[in-house]
């Protein structure tokens, strides 16, 4: 290049060579890993569905044993679910968001990395029981008793833990999306202008936020009865399976939303380009998509109807579940009007596209007929489900992702996909896919039980067993075609023309080959397709005109610009290629591994490497004080290079997480009142002869008063701090860590002082998880008050630079209220129960 400003730029955004590269950490380099990787979890239990085909092909076949094949059902289904259908859609935001917002990274890439490497190891410690015959077989669903009375072995345990270590890359990728789309846009794309895809991530990211901590919840409710005996799910010691049921449900439902938003999200942003238009009715998508996000979560109980509800919450239910259709058509209806306002280009992706949203569509009319409770007490244990399942699934999934692919990997690779083998794929898939799952329907209409590893001959099943089989195999055959089409060799293919769909978006400014600096300056956007609508728009990106054209310090930069309207704010230096996400991730993997087979100094050692790490992490990587305050960004501009509070990313990230922490506790609160409404006695005061105590009123108390008063000494550290008196920052600082452990300390004396045994009755386990979470976090509320004690005393923060001690006064903000609850519900609850 002769531009030396270009040379400093791609110096700084260079990718790691050699085993290096392992260290990468840009979002092109860790999405693109996590795509192959999710893509490759989705092979798997894709043979996994066929070997049950081939099992249930024929009646009263003895090809698996009645054990192989719960264990590949819930293997495949766990696969599906966990390692592929939220994950591919993280995936592929993390390689696209960035580009399609005009930034050269998200604002956290090391937090994607270490998602990734958790989802990698989790994913393969999961998958890795099935070959040692170990492997969790009581369902997808996990529901107790049967999983934890009457399933022997570490297949449950397996499942708990390595999916809670998964779910930590889940929720890790959602911190990192939502603050990326809030704060990381180029300036002038307002809310109102940001492409599609954007919001519906946005949304989804969101979504995942309130929906995940949920299962995580009853994951360690199941976890702690499974390995302590508490009986949260035991109906003998007051405990109710059907916790777990809402618990499961309320992240379950949503997650059918999570999977399908982001597909439809790859629509809106095919369909204008393919119609050669802007999309018709931007704002209705909008509105259809936060209305479906937001309806998905009173949807839960659907799932629920033949569990003997009470009536008026089985109407209130059915109603919501009926009123989902109205925004998701909204959607749809807005995507047909714009293919007929277009001029439309045909290919191989519109007609994914199409298939997608016609199979969903079946799959949306047989879930209204689900929806409708007299119906679903029919058809609830039924192969009629697993039809209904699959249609929107894969209609509502599959089929746009696919059409991703074919669209996204000229971005991706600078090649294309082969048409004529696209529609080879097509064809199969479209075709294998209505022969497997639309006889499903019929078959369960005519009575065939899901979940069952044979079925007898003579009862009329066998036709449209034999069917289903036959077009799943059909369905495989296109999948080997994309997957031959995606990694044949194509040394001799020559490059794709810059913008090869003439697209209107952002992430179509790339290069062909495109550079790791994603891209060339960071422009000002006036308009939804700035391509179509900004004149000369790519010349001027690629001579620099715009904002952070040069690398003059070496380092990566991008722009944080305001949440509404996009306006200049902080120049972000973003953290380069670096090791410590991966052993962050194996130590933390190692935690849950190690705990699943009860080897707790080897977990216990993990814990601490594992702390370790990330605190060397952050050291190094977070609220790094520059070298200047200010920086010039281009334009005549100049934006500091430091700020705390609410206008930095780590104080969104923060809030953001203690958002989803606080979820998880609020389910375990959930918990303690679920028990108090399905008991006439609760808490009882004695269970089979035994007494049954709590923490009691005094002690829950006096925590909560200690909490208070070791809030007010944070609060005046960070005063004291910001006064630059470090001294008084110091000591009020300890003293709240020495409050804070008193609090903890008076938190368990209460329980411990009279005498309750976790394993008597579920009223004595609630109280003990509700103690366990609170103390856990009082102490690590005082451990990050340590930690900035240190950052002070290594001159890393002052008064002027105070990141980390305004972070750590949020998350106390949020301590408090967690202790607050807690005492509450456990010092006066009982008084009024």
């Amino acid at each position: 290049m002769n531009d030396p400003r270009a040379d400093r730029l791609l110096k700084a955004w260079e990718t790691p060579k050699g085993w290096r590269y392992w260290s990468a950490v840009n979002n092109s380099e860790v999405g693109l890993w996590y795509t192959l990787t999710a893509f490759g979890f989705f092979l798997f239990g894709g043979v996994l569905a066929l070997i049950m085909r081939v099992q249930l092909a024929l009646p009263d076949n003895d090809w698996l044993t009645p054990d192989q094949y719960n264990q590949i059902f819930t293997m495949h289904g766990s696969v599906m679910m966990f390692l592929f259908a939220v994950p591919i859609l993280e995936a592929i935001s993390i390689m696209l968001l960035p580009q399609m917002l005009g930034a050269r990274d998200l604002p956290f890439p090391r937090l994607s990395a270490y998602g990734y490497w958790c989802f990698l190891i989790g994913g393969v410690f999961v998958c890795g029981s099935l070959f040692f015959g170990v492997g969790p077989r009581g369902g997808w669903f996990m529901y107790p008793p049967m999983t934890t009375e009457y399933q022997d072995g570490i297949g449950p345990d397996i499942w708990l833990l390595g999916l809670s270590f998964i779910e930590i890359a889940s929720i890790a990728a959602a911190v990192e999306l939502i603050v990326g789309v809030l704060k990381c846009r180029p300036p002038g794309m307002r809310l109102n202008l940001i492409p599609l895809y954007a919001w519906y991530i946005l949304v989804v990211a969101v979504m995942i936020l309130f929906a995940f901590p949920p299962l995580i919840a009853g994951d360690l409710l199941m976890e702690l009865e499974r390995a302590m005996d508490w009986p949260f799910f035991d109906v003998e010691r007051g405990g109710d399976p059907m916790l777990w049921q809402h618990l499961f449900w309320i992240f379950g439902h949503p997650e059918v939303y999570i999977v399908f938003l982001p597909s439809i999200a790859l629509i809106a942003m095919m369909v204008p380009t393919f119609a050669r238009t802007p999309m018709a009715g931007y704002g209705w998508i909008v509105l259809a998509a936060v209305g479906t996000g937001f309806l998905s979560f009173g949807l839960w109980v659907h799932h629920m109807f033949t569990t003997g509800l009470p009536g008026i919450s089985i109407g209130i239910f059915s109603a919501a579940s009926e009123a989902v259709a109205i925004p998701t058509g909204v959607q749809i209806f807005c995507f047909i009007a714009t293919l007929l306002v277009g001029r439309v280009q045909r290919n191989v992706c519109l007609k994914f596209v199409l298939a997608g949203l016609a199979t969903f569509i079946i799959g949306g009319l047989t879930g209204v007929m689900v929806a409708i409770a007299p119906f679903d007490y029919q058809a609830h244990d039924t192969y009629f489900i697993v039809g209904h399942l699959h249609y929107v699934l894969i209609g509502g999934t599959i089929f746009p992702i696919v059409a991703g692919f074919y669209y996204y990997y000229p971005f991706v690779t600078g090649k294309r996909l082969s048409e004529r083998l696209g529609n080879i794929t097509f064809w199969l898939m479209l075709i294998g896919f209505n022969v497997a799952f639309f006889p499903m329907h019929i078959a369960g209409l005519m009575g065939m039980p899901r979940r069952v590893y044979t079925f007898p001959g003579g009862m009329g099943f066998e036709l449209p067993n034999l069917i289903s089989s036959i077009g799943a195999f059909g369905l495989g055959a296109g999948f080997l075609v994309l997957l031959w089409d995606v990694f044949r060799p194509k040394g001799k293919q020559p490059f794709v023309p810059r913008n090869i769909w003439n697209a209107g978006t952002l992430e179509w400014s790339g290069e062909v080959p495109d550079l790791p600096w994603g891209i060339r300056s960071i422009p000002i956007i006036e308009s939804r397709y700035p391509l179509w609508e900004q004149e000369n728009l790519l010349a001027d990106i690629d001579a620099g005109k715009f904002y952070l054209a040069d690398a003059e310090e070496g380092r990566r930069e991008t722009l944080v610009t305001s949440a509404v309207d996009a306006e200049l704010m902080h120049c972000l230096r973003v953290p380069g290629p670096s090791f410590l996400p991966f052993w962050a991730a194996v130590f933390t993997g190692g935690v849950f591994i190690f705990s699943t087979y009860h080897w707790w100094i080897l977990a216990g050692c993990c814990s601490v490497l594992s702390f370790g790490t990330i605190v060397t992490w952050l050291w190094t990587g977070t609220a790094e004080i520059p070298e200047k305050e200010t920086k010039p960004v281009g334009l005549g501009q100049s934006l500091p290079l430091y700020v705390s509070g609410p206008a930095a990313v780590g104080w969104w990230a923060m809030f953001i997480t203690m958002l989803g922490d606080m979820t998880a506790f609020i389910s375990l609160v959930f918990g303690y009142f679920f028990y108090w409404t399905v008991h006439e006695d609760f808490p009882p005061t004695q269970w089979n002869g035994e007494p049954v105590v709590g923490a009691g009123t005094f002690w829950p108390l006096v925590s909560v008063g200690l909490t208070v008063v070791a809030w007010c000494a944070v609060v005046m550290a960070r005063r004291l701090n910001r006064r630059d008196q470090p001294i008084g920052f110091y000591a009020s600082s300890l003293l709240a860590v020495a409050i804070a452990m008193a609090s903890g300390a008076a938190l368990v004396w209460g329980p411990y002082s009279n005498g309750v045994d976790p394993t008597v009755h579920v009223y004595s386990s609630t109280t003990g998880v509700l103690v366990l979470w609170t103390v856990v976090h009082l102490v690590l509320g005082g451990t990050m008050l340590v930690y900035c004690i240190a950052r002070r005393l290594f001159g890393k923060m002052d008064a002027k630079h105070d990141a980390d001690i305004v972070n750590v006064t949020l998350a106390w903000h949020f301590l408090l209220l967690t202790v607050v609850i807690t005492g509450s519900v456990l010092a006066l609850f009982p008084w009024v129960a």
